[in-house]
């Protein structure tokens, strides 16, 4: 009886234990799962919700929920969470993507579509600081028939022995170099027809560049064609192989008006150059089929230009070969286009061309600095300078002018009473610029 007894307990006990492994199976876990599942559910929807919100609030064509999503997997929830409170505190801008994830949206935009991939005319610097320095430098000449090469291979000292040590550690330090290459690059070629001057360098030369520490050249001027067409051609293939970034100048119209970009601190910066400064015009311009430079003495090209890069890029710098030679008054022409070019969305015109210094003017709050003069160019003695634009992380500038002087093919900075000189000058050529003691340029009233 007792073993039936037992058994019969046994049993009773399997059968609910048995039983309770049903209950749980069949009706709590399936709960648990419900439980989880409308959780996660709503985890997305929330996210979902966000995601569309922005979509509303943001009202731009340009940025989508896909765009949306994939910085939300790249750079956190958070990252929305923190602009979405952004709009509702202020309208849109896009430098709120740069405030918060520390990219402008032009960047983002072309991190999303993986454009940088494929693209050979951009510079990623991989620098996080509080300010970058943007430096430029007028007329360049490392021709071997002019006056600065036999002085830079007399002297024995490279870049040295044509420029000043502090004047190389400015341009050296600098985020971004850009100069004007005034000369064509080859070993043949004939002179010009109709050219009193014609300048010509070995290719060689082209590592004096990264000497002088330049990230960028300018070619729309009116000495690149010089040699002729093998002459012009080998040039463009000589900067491709010493890798030297160049504007201004192609083998076909394509190449010319192409810009190039710099990504630095989260900002894309576009830099695009023609010019207008022959008088008697004998340099070709690119064509669809044929190497040249791109030229602007009709502005409605490089306005369009500019125009198009703008919507595509935090900041537009135009480079323009023009003026006047050798006079510090400015031609009427000047004026007229660098306005409208920054009517196009400039947001700083840089000239050079007339050998000498040239004044400053403000349009829009943005800077027109119409010549920077000969840098480095020939046995003349002149004033000239470097100008430097200062971009801090919140996307704002302070603009500068450093002045320097050209004597006996040598080009340092200036100090004291004659730095104070060149100041003063460049004040009175101004239109509504002020340059202080310390070199700030500012607009004035």
């Amino acid at each position: 009886m007792r073993r039936k007894r037992k058994r019969k307990i046994k049993f009773k006990s399997t059968i609910k234990i048995f039983l309770i492994f049903v209950i749980f199976f069949l009706i709590i876990f399936p709960l648990t799962i419900k439980e989880k599942n409308d959780y996660d559910n709503s985890k997305k929807d929330s996210k979902k919700n966000i995601v569309k919100e922005m979509i509303y609030r943001l009202n731009n064509e340009d940025i989508t929920d896909d765009f949306l999503y994939w910085v939300k997997d790249n750079y956190g929830e958070e990252s929305l969470l923190m602009l979405d409170n952004k709009l509702n505190e202020q309208e849109y801008s896009h430098q709120l993507w740069h405030d918060i994830i520390g990219y402008s949206y032009f960047v983002l935009n072309d991190m999303y579509h993986k454009k940088y991939d494929s693209m050979d005319n951009i510079k990623i610097i991989d620098k996080k600081s509080d300010s970058n320095i943007l430096s430029f430098v007028g007329d360049v000449s490392l021709a071997d028939n002019w006056y600065i090469m036999p002085k830079y291979d007399e002297r024995g000292k490279k870049v040295y022995g044509i420029l000043s040590e502090d004047t190389v550690d400015v341009m050296t330090k600098s985020d971004i170099m850009i100069a004007n290459s005034e000369f064509t690059v080859s070993d043949r070629g004939e002179k010009m027809t109709g050219k009193y001057y014609t300048f010509r360098a070995s290719p060689k030369r082209l590592s004096i560049y990264y000497e002088m520490g330049v990230d960028l050249v300018t070619l729309a001027n009116n000495h690149v064609y010089d040699y002729g067409r093998d002459a012009f051609y080998d040039m463009i293939d000589s900067f491709n192989e010493y890798k030297i970034p160049y504007i201004g100048a192609g083998k076909n119209i394509d190449e010319a008006k192409r810009p190039y970009y710099f990504i630095i601190n989260g900002y894309k910066i576009a830099f695009v150059n023609a010019t207008r400064a022959e008088k008697l015009i004998l340099t070709p311009e690119a064509t669809q089929t044929d190497g040249g430079v791109f030229r602007c003495y009709d502005p409605t090209n490089f306005i369009n230009v500019i125009n198009e890069v703008k919507r595509e890029s935090d900041y537009v710098i135009a480079l323009i070969h023009f003026g006047k030679e050798d006079s510090h008054e400015l031609e009427k022409v000047q004026v007229e286009t660098s306005k409208l070019y920054i009517d196009a969305g400039a947001d700083c015109i840089v000239g050079s061309h007339a050998h000498v210094l040239q004044g400053i003017e403000f349009y829009k709050n943005k800077p027109i600095i119409y010549n920077l003069g000969d840098f480095i160019f020939n046995n003349e003695t002149k004033d000239t300078g470097i100008f430097q634009i200062k971009l801090y992380r919140d996307g704002s500038m302070d603009y500068y002018f450093l002045p320097a002087y050209e004597s006996n093919e040598y080009t340092k900075l200036l100090e004291s009473d004659e730095k104070q000189r060149v100041i003063n000058e460049m004040n009175s050529w101004s239109i509504n610029a002020r340059i202080s003691e310390d070199g700030k340029i500012e607009e004035i009233n």
